[in-house]
């Protein structure tokens, strides 16, 4: 990876936010493969919809139920689904701060309504990033061209001095695609490890 970063997107879950929910899944999908199982969830119309700001989660929930022919009612797939963002993990405010510091940060998420607003949005980690991208409120979704094309014109920045941090290849590959420099990480140490390869940090973790 070349030295020069002038900006760093994290993603949300499964980078700095635990999502407890996600391991049952496979079990009502009956999908084993992780990584087939986020592809699905990716390209889902109905995923797509609600995380785009266009339906409401009951509708969401009927559709996905329906459509994935998932072994619970709609109801109970909106509650668990509600459920999923537990909390920042360990350590991710203080690497975000310690980001923050070095270059400006910001987040870039497939969200909804039923997990963003009055939930993650009081996070006191969500006030470091000096820009908040999410999905149900631009409109678009990763790995979409044109939600990365509206990031890199709203940081009015050449995409390769960009650095996106997310949990899922697709996502990856469509930064990628798009130009920006993206890695694929899981949790804050992964977060760490590559920020200090892509000489954003110099220390090691703080604690």
């Amino acid at each position: 990876m070349a030295p020069a970063r002038e900006f760093v997107l994290f993603d949300l879950g499964g980078v700095l936010v635990e999502l407890r929910g996600v391991t049952t899944m496979p079990e009502f999908a009956g999908i084993d493969d992780e990584q087939e199982l986020w592809r699905r969830w990716l390209g889902c119309r109905w995923v797509r919809r609600l995380e785009s700001g266009d339906c409401d989660p009951e509708a969401f929930a009927q559709d996905v139920v329906d459509d994935w022919h998932l072994a619970v009612g709609p109801e109970e797939f909106l509650a668990m689904f509600a459920s999923w963002p537990v909390g920042p993990l360990v350590g991710a405010e203080d690497l975000v701060r310690r980001t923050a510091a070095e270059v400006p940060v910001g987040c870039l998420s497939n969200t909804n309504v039923l997990h963003w607003d009055g939930n993650a949005e009081h996070w006191p980690l969500m006030e470091v990033f000096a820009h908040r991208f999410l999905s149900h409120r631009m409109g678009e979704v990763k790995p979409d061209a044109v939600a990365f094309a509206r990031v890199a014109e709203e940081l009015a920045l050449p995409t390769d001095r960009i650095l996106l941090l997310d949990d899922n290849q697709v996502n990856v590959d469509g930064a990628r695609a798009a130009g920006f420099q993206a890695e694929r990480v899981l949790g804050v140490g992964e977060a760490h490890r590559v920020l200090g390869l892509a000489r954003v940090l110099h220390r090691g973790p703080q604690g």
